[in-house]
């Protein structure tokens, strides 16, 4: 944060920003939040990054354009073939509880 001197006899500031005019006082430190600010909006993009990676339609920051809803998609595949086997060897389990029964 960039400050004008505009009497520099008597220590008298302007800050562009606010518009305020002041004295400049020897005990106060000014100094500027730009690089803290970069840092924080970095910070900023990868905690929404994490809170995307919870739902599994939202996209993330390091994936491609278009892959929303893979983890959608691979789920339901992934729970349909866990399915089908769960279910084929109940079925399977039945079959020779009914030939061992008769």
């Amino acid at each position: 944060m960039d400050v004008a001197r505009v009497v520099p006899e008597f220590h008298i500031l302007l800050d562009p920003l606010t518009g305020v005019v002041a004295e400049e006082r020897e005990d106060l430190i000014m100094f500027s939040l730009v690089p803290i600010q970069a840092q924080l909006d970095i910070l900023e993009s990868v905690a929404d990054d994490l809170m995307n990676s919870l739902t599994p339609d939202a996209p993330l920051l390091s994936s491609y354009p278009g892959r929303e809803r893979t983890a959608l998609v691979a789920g339901f595949y992934a729970n349909l073939f866990y399915g089908l086997i769960i279910g084929l060897l109940i079925a399977f389990l039945a079959a020779l509880a009914m030939k061992g029964g008769m």
